[in-house]
């Protein structure tokens, strides 16, 4: 499939690891792996980018370095995928900015129809400055409003492993961070992946 989006070519990987989807909220009925089954209405352009994450790996360990989302951050959504993707439990990184309010705003806006079942996480910096303590409240109300259940814990995670090693051990099956992290993830996975997953649970929501 070609992909039809001038976005597409910033995600550096082959057209049959990567799909596109042109909807303002996905459906009950999404499915990573194929747009033409998730009832999205056909936009100018794409509002997800969704990646096979264990393609991707295969696809990083063929070349010498892992060029693909490190070189430059496409301004669309990006979710790296497992098999078996779920969004059962959500790990959410608010790291106190309005960027980071906007990214979780926007990934509850898309996939608000998928999540009323699930259980959600979000992890925050210890410290957060008086002025950004209302925007703290209201992202946690606002995943409070649209999960089933939620706990909010605070940590100074720096590094995108961080957040890995507590998304695997909490059965965690999607985390939810900035592209910030996004050079750091595809060295994480060009340099730890042995031919095995660390985890063949959680997916990956990139966002601005």
């Amino acid at each position: 499939m070609k992909l039809k989006s001038a976005q597409a070519p910033l995600i550096g990987l082959t057209d049959d690891i990567v799909n596109e989807f042109f909807c303002a909220k996905v459906s009950k009925s999404f499915d990573p792996t194929n747009p033409d089954n998730s009832l999205c209405n056909q936009d100018d352009e794409p509002t997800l980018f969704t990646i096979d994450l264990l393609k991707t790996l295969d696809w990083l360990h063929h070349h010498e370095y892992p060029r693909p989302l490190e070189k430059e951050v496409c301004p669309i959504p990006v979710l790296l995928f497992v098999p078996d993707f779920s969004t059962e439990h959500l790990l959410f990184h608010f790291d106190g900015t309005s960027n980071s309010v906007e990214l979780i705003k926007n990934f509850i806006n898309l996939f608000g129809d998928l999540i009323h079942d699930s259980k959600a996480t979000i992890i925050s910096p210890n410290f957060t400055p008086k002025s950004k303590i209302r925007e703290e409240r209201e992202i946690i109300q606002l995943i409070s409003n649209s999960t089933r259940e939620t706990s909010f814990i605070k940590f100074n995670f720096s590094r995108i492993g961080d957040f890995w090693s507590y998304g695997v051990k909490h059965d965690c099956s999607l985390l939810v961070t900035t592209k910030n992290y996004q050079a750091d993830l595809a060295k994480v996975l060009f340099h730890f992946y042995k031919g095995k997953v660390w985890s063949s649970k959680l997916s990956f929501y990139l966002s601005v």
